[in-house]
């Protein structure tokens, strides 16, 4: 019976891992976006060493109530700028590519776009939102 309940609780977790996908290639992110009539919501992160970021992702992104919103609404991008994990090279040149088209010049930094790249908003920092507050802002009109 522990084993089944062991091996259940493992499945639910694998599930739940999978519930909020984050792409790490804008265009494939486009693509899915026009495909499923969504945003893309890129982040601009340094996943690892930013103390803003790191709480964004633990009180917001990281939660089922972004995350139920997010699947409907959203395809998430994040775009990372590590400082210990080493990504590959095409990656970070792609990234940095990302940070200076849309002219990002902090982090967090979230930015919604359209399914042909077109900036919606842009939300600089993060200020101890909860979800429900940060999905309110990430509100964007007849959408």
């Amino acid at each position: 019976m522990m084993k089944r309940t062991a091996i259940a609780l493992l499945l639910c977790g694998a599930v739940q891992l999978q519930a909020t996908e984050w792409l790490t290639d804008l265009p494939q992110a486009l693509n899915k976006a026009k495909a499923e009539n969504k945003l893309v919501l890129m982040d601009f992160t340094g996943s690892d060493w930013c103390p803003g970021c790191i709480e964004l992702h633990k009180a917001v992104f990281d939660t089922k109530t972004f995350e139920d919103y997010a699947n409907k609404h959203f395809v998430l991008v994040e775009v990372d700028f590590p400082d210990k994990l080493k990504q590959p090279k095409a990656l970070e040149k792609a990234n940095l590519a990302l940070k200076d088209e849309f002219k990002v010049d902090g982090f967090p930094t979230v930015i919604l776009v359209d399914a042909d790249r077109k900036q919606l908003k842009m939300i600089d920092g993060y200020s101890s939102e909860k979800p429900e507050e940060y999905i309110a802002e990430l509100a964007v009109k007849g959408r």
